[in-house]
């Protein structure tokens, strides 16, 4: 998966951390969750907050 893999990220994120509220989670616990999902395979440096940002709202609503 890379950055871009906004939906998949989600998907695997919300399996991986059930307990989790995205609507509290803090955007460097988001990136460094998302780079240790198995299958994960992107640079640190292509990640920003748009796309963080993203990625927080495709969790939302897929527990939602």
């Amino acid at each position: 998966m890379k950055w871009t893999d906004i939906n998949d990220l989600a998907i695997e994120l919300a399996e991986a951390h059930p307990e989790v509220d995205p609507l509290k989670i803090n955007f460097v616990d988001l990136m460094n969750w998302a780079m240790a999902l198995p299958g994960f395979d992107d640079d640190a440096k292509h990640c920003g907050e748009k796309i963080l940002e993203a990625i927080q709202q495709a969790w939302i609503d897929e527990v939602a």
